[in-house]
């Protein structure tokens, strides 16, 4: 067989030392994760606003799983794959009219979204750590 040995030299498939994911594939990959956080994170709501209407006792379960460091990065998580998954969501509302279509523009807004949406979630954080000892 001719050139045996440079057809075991080359790779079969793209791999990670050389393909690189562009930015608008990532953020399509992650728009789907988010909309999958968030129908999870549905279920949080729901045992938040069931330990509301049911007393003190059951709210206080449930504060002190939501203080926890593992409760507060879930409700991290959370907030940030929100405000993402908004952000993302108008992005492809722009696509759906026939803005941003371009290669640049893609990727500057694909970034802008994944720094506005963290900018978003830690401030709401911020603002959070802020009122905490805010009494209204």
């Amino acid at each position: 067989m001719p050139n045996d040995s440079a057809a075991r030299a080359r790779p079969l498939s793209p791999h990670l030392q050389i393909y690189r994911w562009p930015v608008t594939m990532a953020t399509s990959i992650v728009h789907r994760g988010t909309g999958l956080v968030l129908a999870a994170g549905t279920l949080l709501v729901t045992w938040w606003l069931i330990a509301v209407a049911s007393g003190d006792p059951q709210f206080a379960q449930f504060s002190v799983v939501a203080r926890s460091l593992v409760g507060q990065l879930v409700l991290f998580g959370f907030v940030w794959s929100l405000a993402f998954h908004l952000l993302n969501g108008i992005r492809h509302l722009a696509w759906d009219v026939g803005y941003g279509f371009s290669v640049p523009t893609a990727n500057r807004t694909g970034i802008l979204v994944i720094v506005v949406s963290l900018l978003v979630a830690l401030g709401a954080f911020a603002y959070a750590y802020a009122m905490k000892g805010v009494q209204l």
